[in-house]
């Protein structure tokens, strides 16, 4: 088997056992990303010299025979909104084009901890704002599958990266679908955990409300084996929850018999395309055929998550990203007096989408549009928390689509509108706070499409659960040509 093949551990077996040096995996990832990302552009910046002093580290501690962990020597990489100390971590963004952190986030450090060899930084859109990594400052992302559309975003380079088999895995962050739209548009399985389960500190803020970092891989135990890593409390994020994470590890074997299992009837609309309606109704009967019971739950305020989440995201992005004032840090366009070099600042340093946010969002705080606006949409928000809560007081888990549709060509919708459409089914789980993971589940016009386990808050053992059963039934072993590229 091919070393980009392995699983997470199946590459922790080749290390303990000294078949692999945690120099030669890394250098074999350095040389894949030269070869094959031309042809994807997942990674904004890659770090060679640093994973390679990783790596020396981990083999010095491989060769002193004291207890590893299973992480320890196997390369990552990072969406370019989490901070790492002294390389860059830009957004994606003109405005922090030089900027370098003088801190690790959270999740990093945990990673790093464990021995992880960080190869890079990878690309997304501008700020986190978007869901076809097209409205990167830099450049766009291509989706391993088919180079001429898009991954999907705003964790698009991270998706890229686990697909095209540049990164065993790959850590995003999930606003609005961020992290569970692009792993079912490049094939990978992707985790939007409960929001608090994952320390938010030094990830760059969109929306604090609704933003929480996670796992890409390949394979479910891989991304249960990396939430594990990552989650638990850290006091220097006030959002993040005191109790310690389920183990979602041991559990993963015990199937889905006697599973009661939810399909939302509004997410049977027109509007769902027809491979990816068909791959969600036989992957709800796959899980029937497991044991699971399915039946179909209604979840009535859903038709207005959209609005809700378009007033409430945009004004925490408004309040957010006010400190890029040119004064502090990030871009400083010259000008002749202070109001003027804010002004400049900001329009040369941000790019359109995140401009329209902005301005959505101060419109929406604006004195005497409060009310009217704002406060309506957090209202709205909790009958939101509250559906979901009636249907999971007779249901375990509830599956539903991802996206509308596969992913679409690179510069095939240029109304904003029409982008945000393609998270109706994602957005939901960010204003209740829930966990969701995506799946994927099969193909239509021979692209992968994913499908949406849903859970209660802190349930992700039990979606863990649930997904490899699916996976171990083979719902899903397509892999894109890219990938097979040596």
């Amino acid at each position: 088997m091919r070393i980009s093949d392995c699983s997470i551990r199946e590459l922790g077996r080749l290390l303990r056992e000294r078949e692999l040096s945690a120099a030669e995996l890394t250098e074999h990832y350095l040389e894949r990303i030269e070869r094959v990302d031309p042809a994807t552009r997942a990674y904004i910046t890659v770090l060679p010299e640093e994973a390679r002093a990783r790596a020396r580290t981990a083999d010095a501690a491989l060769a002193s025979g004291e207890e590893i962990g299973p992480l320890t020597g196997i390369p990552t990489a990072l969406k370019d909104n989490l901070c790492l100390a002294g390389a860059p971590t830009t957004c994606a963004s003109a405005m922090l084009a030089d900027f370098r952190p003088p801190y690790t986030a959270a999740v990093a450090e945990k990673l790093l901890r464990a021995g992880a060899v960080v190869l890079g930084k990878l690309n997304m859109d501008e700020f986190a704002m978007g869901s076809s990594t097209e409205y990167s400052a830099f450049f766009p992302t291509h989706n391993p599958w088919d180079p001429a559309r898009v991954p999907g975003g705003s964790s698009g380079g991270s998706a890229a990266a686990v697909a095209a088999g540049t990164a065993p895995y790959a850590i995003g962050s999930d606003t609005g679908g961020s992290i569970r739209q692009p792993a079912a548009f490049c094939g990978v399985v992707g985790l939007k955990p409960t929001y608090g389960a994952v320390s938010r500190y030094g990830l760059i803020a969109f929306a604090s409300s609704l933003d929480q970092i996670g796992p890409l891989t390949r394979t479910v135990a891989d991304n249960a084996l990396i939430f594990t890593a990552i989650a638990g409390h850290d006091p220097r994020d006030s959002t993040s929850v005191p109790d310690a994470p389920a183990d979602c590890l041991s559990g993963l074997a015990d199937g889905v018999r006697g599973l009661k299992i939810a399909l939302p009837q509004e997410f049977f609309t027109p509007g769902l395309a027809p491979g990816v309606e068909k791959v969600v109704r036989d992957t709800a009967r796959r899980l029937e055929s497991l044991g699971a019971e399915v039946s179909l739950c209604s979840l009535p305020h859903m038709d207005y998550a959209l609005a809700a989440y378009y007033l409430i995201a945009p004004a925490e992005c408004s309040s957010n990203l006010a400190r890029y004032d040119g004064v502090r840090y990030g871009l400083r366009a010259p000008a002749a007096g202070m109001i003027e070099m804010f002004q400049a600042s900001r329009s040369a340093g941000f790019g359109p989408e995140v401009k329209r946010r902005v301005m959505l969002g101060t419109y929406a705080l604006s004195s005497g549009y409060y009310d009217a606006y704002y406060l309506r949409a957090q209202k709205t928000r909790t009958l939101i928390r509250e559906d979901y809560a009636r249907v999971f007081t007779d249901h375990d888990l509830i599956l539903s689509p991802v996206t509308p549709d596969v992913a679409w060509r690179i510069g095939e919708i240029s109304d904003p509108l029409a982008m945000y459409m393609g998270d109706i089914y994602t957005i939901p789980v960010n204003l209740a706070g829930l966990p969701g993971i995506s799946l994927p589940a099969g193909l239509a016009d021979g692209l992968p499409v994913g499908v949406q386990l849903i859970g209660r808050h802190f349930a992700e053992a039990l979606l863990y659960r649930a997904a490899y059963a699916l996976e171990q039934s083979g719902l899903f072993t397509a892999r894109p040509a890219l990938a097979e590229v040596d």
